[in-house]
C-alpha cells in the first residue's frame, strides 16, 4: 500500500487531493502485480457509484492521463470513456496515446464491461441495429446545442460511436464531434 501512495508522492494519482488516500486496485486479468493505485475518497466513491459522476472533477483527466504508471492510464482512460458524452472528455481520449500492452488491458476491461451491461440495443429510425464504427445518416436537418451550425439531412456521418444511452450515439459532424438521437439517423 504504502509503494503506491509514496509513489504518488501523497497526493490522489487521478486528481491531486492530499486527503483520504487510499490503495484502490484496478481491476486487472492475468496475474498483474502492477494493478495498485493512490486515490483519494471523493474518487474511489465516484468510480464505485458512476451515477453520482461530477463531471468538472475529472477534469483532473487532462493531467493524469499522461501519467508513466500503466495503472493510473487505465483508470484515466475508463473514466474517460465513462465521460466520452462530453465533448472534452472526448477529445482527451481521441488525444491518449497507450502502449501495447496497456491498451489491451483497457481493451479487456472495455469488453467485460459490455458484457457485464444489459443495455438495449441501440437502433436506427428503422429499426436496423447500430454497433460502432458504422456509417449513418442523417434523416431530418438538426440544429446541434452549443453551436452554430445545422447537421443537415443526408449528411453522412462516418465511424460513429456508441454511448450508455442506447438512445444517443456519437460522430463527427463538420469537425465537430456531436452526440446524436438514434431516432433522426439511418444505417447507410
Amino acid at each position: 500500500m504504502t509503494d503506491a501512495i509514496s509513489r504518488a508522492c501523497g497526493k490522489c494519482e487521478l486528481c491531486s487531493a492530499e486527503t483520504e488516500l487510499s490503495l484502490f486496485e484496478v481491476p486487472a486479468s492475468g496475474d498483474r502485480t502492477d494493478n495498485d493505485i493512490a486515490l483519494c475518497g471523493t474518487c474511489q466513491a465516484q468510480i464505485a457509484d458512476t451515477a453520482t459522476l461530477d463531471v468538472n472533477h475529472w477534469r483532473c483527466l487532462n493531467d493524469s492521463m499522461w501519467s508513466t504508471v500503466p495503472a493510473v492510464q487505465v483508470m484515466a482512460a475508463r473514466m474517460l470513456k465513462e465521460l466520452s458524452s462530453e465533448t472534452w472528455a472526448q477529445d482527451l481520449l481521441d488525444m491518449m496515446y497507450l502502449d501495447e500492452d496497456t491498451q489491451a488491458w483497457v481493451d479487456a476491461a472495455n469488453a467485460e464491461a459490455a458484457l457485464d451491461a444489459d443495455a438495449a440495443p441501440t437502433l436506427d429510425s428503422n429499426g436496423a441495429q447500430l454497433a460502432a464504427g458504422d456509417t449513418v445518416v442523417i434523416i431530418k436537418d438538426l440544429n446541434v446545442k452549443g453551436t452554430s451550425f445545422v447537421a443537415k439531412r443526408g449528411t453522412a456521418v462516418r465511424n460513429i460511436a456508441l454511448t450508455n444511452n442506447p438512445e444517443h450515439i456519437e460522430g463527427r459532424v463538420n469537425g465537430t464531434r456531436i452526440v446524436i438521437l438514434s431516432c433522426y439517423v439511418k444505417k447507410s
